[in-house]
């Protein structure tokens, strides 16, 4: 079994970065470099009555790094405070972001999202809502210089770009498949 060796935090910021030395059932040792922002809880909030899904659309840094300029459609999410469980925070952030007020969260899962390198677990979310739980514009907290722009997208639309290859946020694909999963009569 693989074990660790070392480990030697490397930068300690937004993102920690740790450095980890290896040895495989072989004695081999190697390294690999893990980072960690903490865990994450990310929602798909839905108008059952309207048929409709609340999403957001955010300038992504790594995307204009590798320079593609659009802005993915996402669910809304963000990174668990400390102390906070995942379902507060998947409320949280679905008020920052959309200005909705969710109620019943229905949980779909947690899962790694890049487990080779990334130590993130995402909780993953979906919240019936209706159109008086909105109370307040969203676009996310000022300080934070997120650029949210949230927008109410038809699930006929949502699972059309699915099919057709066009959800590329991995967290927000597993949640529309997960929908049309357990509610099929709203696509």
């Amino acid at each position: 079994m693989t074990r660790i060796l070392r480990a030697e935090r490397v930068r300690d910021g937004y993102a920690k970065v740790t450095v980890l030395t290896l040895v495989d059932d072989q004695g081999r040792e190697h390294q690999r470099e893990v980072i960690s922002f903490g865990h994450a809880a990310c929602v798909l909030p839905y108008d059952p009555a309207r048929k409709v899904a609340m999403v957001v659309r955010v300038p992504r840094a790594p995307l204009l790094l590798a320079g593609i300029e659009t802005r993915l459609i996402e669910a809304p999410a963000g990174m668990i405070d400390g102390g906070e469980s995942p379902e507060a925070a998947a409320r949280r952030e679905a008020r920052e972001e959309t200005g909705l007020r969710l109620g019943d969260l229905d949980p779909v899962g947690a899962c790694w999202s890049s487990p080779g390198v990334v130590a993130e677990l995402s909780h993953l979310f979906l919240a019936p809502y209706t159109v008086g739980d909105r109370i307040g514009a969203g676009g996310g907290v000022e300080a934070e210089h997120e650029g949210v722009r949230p927008e109410e997208t038809p699930l006929a639309d949502l699972a059309r770009l699915q099919g057709a290859g066009g959800l590329a946020d991995m967290k927000t694909l597993v949640l529309v498949q997960a929908l049309r999963l357990k509610r099929p009569d709203l696509f």
